[in-house]
């Protein structure tokens, strides 16, 4: 059988790779922008809807910083003390980042709850209206920047980044909202209440990130649909008649992929060799990234294994 020529992983790792680096550095700099528009807007306004999105772009930064670094870690060659690569560090950084969304949202949760209680007016709408308009344009262009990133690397620490960003945009809605409302509809008590929705929505936000990140670093495995089409690659070949111990796990954008298939016991190692490596190839199509590992077993006469949560797949 010959098979198809699969991409080659070096190229796609260095294609991801150069995209985390281009959409974090994008990342860092419209945070900075965005907290230097949105300070002078809160010292123009003393709007708490103003101080609650600043206070997230401040913390938007620091995330921003970490994944910046995180990604570029996260991309270093396997070496002696980290043999499955360094991709785990995306997640970590998710998790950071998960934290100080969490700091952001009760910070603005607190001030917004003092707000409802001791009502200020809003000044400066105008000014205020402006800087949040700007930084929704600001923030949807990065957004979608970060979506083309995602698609050509699948990074977990980009995604973190993407999602808090998202939650930014439309929490920059409701803060406009409180502006509004504040400042020419006589009603600093909305204000407060925008506010109060902001913080609701970061920590929303924040526990998504958490559980996202939980999943890469208990080396959660791949949906279920993901692992009946790794199945299906590997029985394509006629001369494998079953798959078992399939097991699955992210570490950063890389899929890592191990598993044991049934052969003729009368194949030469060459021949078994041959056909693991079509497998292979069929799998790197579909998942350019994945790391993987198949261990072919002898038909009928192989020792039993360890135990592991899978089932054996039988060709059809």
């Amino acid at each position: 059988m010959t098979s198809s020529a699969a991409p080659s992983p070096n190229d796609a790792y260095a294609d991801a790779h150069a995209a985390t680096r281009e959409v974090t550095r994008l990342s860092v700099g419209v945070a900075v922008v965005l907290i230097a528009l949105k300070a002078f807007a809160l010292g123009a306004s003393g709007s708490v809807s103003i101080l609650a999105t600043l206070a997230d772009s401040a913390l938007d930064l620091l995330a921003s910083l970490g994944v910046f670094f995180a990604v570029r870690w996260a991309a270093l060659p396997a070496d002696e003390d980290h043999r499955y690569g360094h991709g785990k560090g995306e997640a970590l950084a998710a998790m950071v980042q998960a934290g100080l969304v969490f700091a952001s949202a009760l910070f603005v949760g607190w001030e917004a709850v003092q707000r409802l209680f001791d009502p200020r007016p809003v000044t400066a709408g105008t000014w205020s209206v402006a800087v949040v308009l700007i930084s929704m344009a600001l923030t949807g262009w990065l957004v979608w920047m970060q979506g083309r990133a995602i698609r050509r690397s699948d990074s977990l620490a980009v995604k973190a980044d993407r999602s808090h960003y998202a939650a930014d945009l439309a929490s920059n809605v409701v803060v406009l909202i409180g502006v509004i409302s504040g400042a020419w509809l006589a009603a600093p008590g909305l204000d407060a209440a925008a506010g109060l929705i902001v913080s609701v929505w970061l920590f929303w936000g924040a526990m998504t990130l958490l559980r996202g990140a939980a999943d890469h670093l208990v080396d959660k495995a791949v949906p279920e649909a993901d692992r009946i089409a790794i199945t299906t690659a590997v029985l394509a070949d006629p001369r494998i008649s079953g798959v078992h111990q399939l097991r699955t796990r992210m570490a950063g954008s890389a899929v890592m992929i191990q598993m044991h298939v049934d052969l003729d016991p009368a194949l030469s190692l060459e021949a078994a060799h041959a056909i693991v490596v079509e497998a292979e190839n069929r799998i790197l199509a579909a998942w350019p990234r994945a790391d993987i590992l198949i261990h072919p077993d002898p038909r009928g006469r192989a020792e039993p294994h360890a135990p592991a949560v899978a089932e054996t797949v039988q060709d059809s």
